[in-house]
């Protein structure tokens, strides 16, 4: 799988001859304006939860591309009502798209959307097909459930976790959170993109080394295979 990270918890991932956009959150983003969304043509995108931070150019980039939404039924309903089209899901449901298998797993977060309605519930996606297996958390803290994921999916290559604390986990809680879904390979998220969650990368880096996990901290714009 190729991954393009485009800041705060925004990523695209290309797997399964298919691009998925996770968590659109670029151009508030002072940090992400090199990014130009026109460039942006998913085939899918996939929202954790309502916030903000999560979908403020959910709607644009749906719009431009013509990208099937995946995600809660109250957040698949929302960009429905503008037009949109998508695929609704809810916690413990999986679905074969044309791309994979996706699962919607347990978060432990809230979800409101930016003109109040109420987001459904906050969620992560497990994401498998033939060649590649990952997890994207969304926003959370850590939970027990997360044990459930290697009890009920194949193993993962990768896993894309919050690490900047006060509104999710922090790196500490998401080093544990890696040993319970027994995946060696961390990307980190949600970090550094304003004050309440600036964080020390490389303190955050050996806090995963000293478990024998790997954090990985991509700078905005870059590309890793996996």
């Amino acid at each position: 799988m190729k991954i393009t990270y485009y800041g705060h918890s925004c990523f695209k991932v290309e797997t399964g001859g298919k691009t998925l956009l996770f968590d659109p959150f670029i151009s508030p983003n002072p940090l992400a304006k090199s990014v130009d969304l026109t460039t942006l043509k998913p085939d899918y995108i996939l929202l954790s939860h309502g916030h903000g931070d999560h979908v403020h150019d959910a709607v644009a980039i749906g719009k431009s591309s013509g990208a099937t939404f995946i995600s809660s039924f109250e957040m698949v309903s929302w960009v429905e009502e503008q037009g949109l089209k998508g695929h609704p899901m809810n916690l413990g449901g999986k679905w074969n798209f044309d791309f994979g298998t996706v699962k919607l797993v347990q978060a432990v977060h809230s979800s409101k959307l930016p003109d109040g309605q109420y987001g459904g519930p906050e969620s992560g996606f497990v994401i498998w097909n033939d060649e590649d297996c990952f997890y994207f958390a969304g926003d959370t803290a850590l939970t027990m459930d997360m044990q459930l994921i290697p009890m009920t999916c194949p193993p993962l290559q990768v896993a894309f976790l919050p690490i900047g604390d006060n509104f999710t986990m922090g790196y500490e809680d998401a080093a544990v959170a890696a040993d319970f879904i027994q995946c060696e390979t961390i990307v980190g998220m949600h970090y550094n993109t304003f004050g309440y969650i600036k964080m020390d990368e490389e303190e955050a880096i050996s806090t995963f080394d000293s478990v024998d996990k790997k954090l990985i901290l991509l700078t905005i714009g870059q590309t890793i295979t996996i």
